[in-house]
């Protein structure tokens, strides 16, 4: 099974378009335009040839382009991309899909019932997507059971219920409940090999435990560094946790959870461009080079 990142950033990318934070200033700069990042997505295949797209970034179009493997250009109109699993309804992860409605059938789509309705009611692109390629939504079962699609053999999936709030445009903005935001196990049917994938993950419950302690892979949330980060660089009104994503630096932080972990590669994504890691040769990447944790990259390869 291979794992391909299609973006890491957080949403608004890096450079975010209208931040001028230090990241932001030096990104438009020679000092760190090599670290420019889209927003977070990535792709899995079995069989390199059929992928998964787990969440759909606005900027889908441009990582498709970067991506030949997802072009193989077949026919006329061809895409390697098979089916679409949505961890969430927020607006850098589901936006792509409008940038998908050329497709020459039905996408497949693979999201929580609560995900469904957000995607129906609040933001209706499932609605939208019905006047040009239409969908098939299948809903994904939050009881530990196993998936695939059959369009992307080999690939077991299961959606592990993650805490946190749904979008400020859902209805269940108010009434957060088990299905609003996933982590998802990735395993190779054939070896076994398998990830963990939670690029929102705010809280380190106690049912989190058996999934990570078993992944080859955790690619976890790398959105900030400190919970007030965001306060302090541009002026935030809340901190990282209150947002739904866990500080890796501090007393419960994402490095002090991952040290519980240290079978495997443990890689950060969804990375904010707040975020001082975004600096190869910063502190703070070296604290994380210290621990053994690895910053993903916009064209990252993870071979499982």
């Amino acid at each position: 099974m291979q794992i391909r990142v299609l973006g890491s950033a957080a949403g608004g990318g890096f450079p975010q378009w209208n931040c001028n934070c230090p990241r932001c200033r030096d990104a438009r700069t020679d000092k760190l335009a090599s670290e420019w990042r889209t927003q977070s997505s990535i792709a899995v295949s079995a069989d390199h040839e059929n992928w998964l797209l787990v969440n759909a970034s606005p900027d889908i179009r441009a990582q498709i382009l970067a991506t030949p493997e997802l072009q193989p250009a077949r026919g006329s109109r061809d895409s390697a991309i098979t089916a679409v699993v949505l961890m969430d309804s927020q607006i850098d992860h589901v936006t792509g899909l409008l940038m998908l409605r050329e497709s020459a059938y039905p996408l497949p789509i693979y999201c929580s019932e609560r995900v469904e309705e957000d995607l129906r009611t609040g933001f209706p692109i499932l609605e939208i997507l019905e006047h040009y390629c239409g969908t098939r939504v299948h809903n994904l079962a939050l009881d530990g059971q196993s998936m695939e699609s059959p369009g992307a053999p080999g690939v077991r999936f299961t959606p592990v219920p993650l805490t946190s709030k749904a979008p400020p445009y859902s209805p269940h903005r108010a009434d957060p409940q088990p299905g609003d935001n996933l982590g998802l196990m990735l395993e190779d049917r054939q070896t076994g090999a398998s990830a963990f994938y939670a690029p929102g993950l705010g809280e380190m419950e106690p049912h989190l435990h058996r999934w990570m302690a078993s992944a080859d892979v955790l690619l976890v949330d790398g959105t900030t560094w400190t919970d007030d980060e965001m306060q302090r660089t541009v002026d935030g009104r809340k901190t990282a946790r209150e947002m739904g994503h866990l500080p890796q630096d501090g007393p419960g932080g994402m490095i002090e959870q991952l040290r519980r972990y240290p079978r495997g590669r443990r890689i950060l994504i969804h990375i904010n461009n707040t975020n001082p890691i975004l600096d190869p040769d910063s502190q703070q990447r070296a604290r994380l080079v210290e621990e053994g944790i690895e910053v993903s990259y916009d064209g990252m390869v993870i071979d499982l």
